[in-house]
């Protein structure tokens, strides 16, 4: 009894949620309102939900060509549910950790917020919805006015709501490749994605930042620490990746088209998944960056996956702190305290460890267990897949609909556990531990 009690402790609700979701969604793709007069095989349909609510963009079929309008609408609702459903829970977790409020020690969310009078809980979700919403309709706004008749209304909310939920999902075969010259539109879409993938708490703060700018007034205040924090990391991540990928992957397109190429490729690897560079040429200098960029992944509190930008900072600090000598962990002129960076510790080798035991098993499953001069560059595709998966980025070199039915049901796991991991993993992980209240003789080892 007492570990079912656990088993419905608050840290597993976005779990059962998301998987209700998932069942519905694919049940609902499986029909033939959402087809255009194709079929749909269950293990497609349910990778096509899991990619969907998970806002990955990871895709078996071609999304324009298999789904009707019924069908796109279907996984609109689910990128929509995906994003905007972790946004708020991370959200809310988010909140009550700056008010110091246990999420753990509480039956309900609606509980563990009492101890704030300030709090309202359905103005705060409102704000919410209003903010994510309103960027999503001007969003589709501006890309049905740019993109010179090739999107009309519904293809362009589409594509925002893809955008912003940093799903990635597309009607088009080439993704976002025939845009590549149009700055609006990357303009846009890059646009889109970073407000997507920074977090709900920094777009709140965002307009007083901006209005302080304007005005001529001090900035200093008008974003909180944690808040420049990820914007910083987050505009130095999008340059390295994009001094990396102009570098790397020079084309005959011309230095403008390369240097937008490169541009949105860079935003686009943390989180998104659209591409205007074709994935499955590109050097295996710009995957592997690609693939570091994808485990990263975006901010707390948003529609991103991946270990997140702000866990980077905390190993960077513990890095820093060791080669200075330093008792304490510093990140940007504050001090972490030791619970911030074991769970940034935690999180990376649990990531890690998953990403590199599912790349073992898909190395079995679609062929790769063939001597080295059979499969060459097959290794660096699988594990670009599985990170893509697990950052729930979307990204592919064109694996995704050659997956064998294991290696999909891998990929499904991956997407699901890196949507939900690092939002939940931690939490579950502490309504299982039994403290210690005794420490045991302890001894050296040798080390390296």
């Amino acid at each position: 009894m007492k570990h079912l009690q656990k088993f419905l402790a608050p840290a597993y609700l976005p779990v059962y949620f998301f998987a209700a979701t998932i069942l519905f969604g694919g049940a609902l793709l499986r029909l033939p309102i959402s087809l255009n007069g194709t079929s749909l095989s269950w293990i497609d349909a349910m990778f096509t939900s899991v990619s969907a609510t998970c806002v990955t963009g990871l895709v078996v079929v071609d999304t324009g060509t298999v789904f009707s309008t019924f069908g796109l609408t279907v996984i609109a609702v689910l990128i929509q549910i995906g994003g905007l459903g972790v946004m708020t829970y991370t959200s809310l977790v988010f909140y009550m950790w700056r008010r110091r409020v246990s999420l753990t020690d509480r039956i309900a969310v609606g509980q563990s917020l009492q101890g704030d009078p300030s709090f309202h809980l359905g103005r705060f979700l409102v704000q919410l919805f209003v903010v994510c919403l309103g960027i999503e309709v001007a969003g589709a706004v501006g890309l049905y006015a740019f993109s010179m008749g090739e999107m009309d209304w519904f293809s362009a909310l589409f594509h925002s709501v893809s955008a912003f939920c940093n799903a990635g999902f597309s009607f088009y075969p080439d993704n976002l490749m025939r845009f590549a010259g149009n700055l609006p539109i990357n303009l846009l879409f890059m646009a889109l994605i970073f407000l997507g993938g920074i977090g709900f708490y920094v777009l709140v703060e965002l307009p007083g930042f901006f209005g302080a700018a304007l005005s001529g007034r001090s900035l200093r205040g008008s974003l909180s620490w944690q808040s420049s924090l990820v914007i910083r990391t987050s505009l130095w991540l999008v340059l390295i990746g994009w001094v990396v990928f102009f570098i790397i992957e020079q084309r005959q397109d011309g230095v403008f088209t390369a240097a937008l190429q490169s541009l949105f490729q860079s935003v686009t690897a943390r989180t998104a998944g659209f591409n205007t560079m074709d994935i499955g040429i590109m050097t295996d200098t710009s995957l592997f960056v690609m693939i570091l960029l994808m485990v990263i992944g975006g901010s707390p509190g948003s529609c991103a996956g991946g270990i997140k930008t702000t866990t980077l900072r905390v190993l960077l600090g513990f890095a820093v702190s060791q080669i200075k000598g330093r008792d304490q962990v510093v990140v940007e002129r504050c001090g972490m305290d030791a619970s911030t960076v074991n769970k940034a510790m935690t999180l990376t080798i649990f990531a890690f460890v998953l990403i590199l035991a599912s790349v073992f098993v898909l190395t079995v499953t679609e062929g790769a267990n063939l001597p080295h001069q059979l499969v060459r560059g097959k290794f660096i595709e699988l594990f670009f897949e599985a990170s893509s998966a697990f950052g729930t980025v979307g990204l592919s070199t064109g694996l995704t609909p050659r997956l064998s039915t294991p290696g999909k049901l891998v990929i499904m796991m991956l997407m699901f556990v890196g949507r939900l991991g690092p939002i939940v993993f931690l939490t579950i992980m502490q309504a299982w531990q039994t403290r210690e209240h005794f420490r045991r003789a302890e001894k050296s080892m040798l080390i390296g």
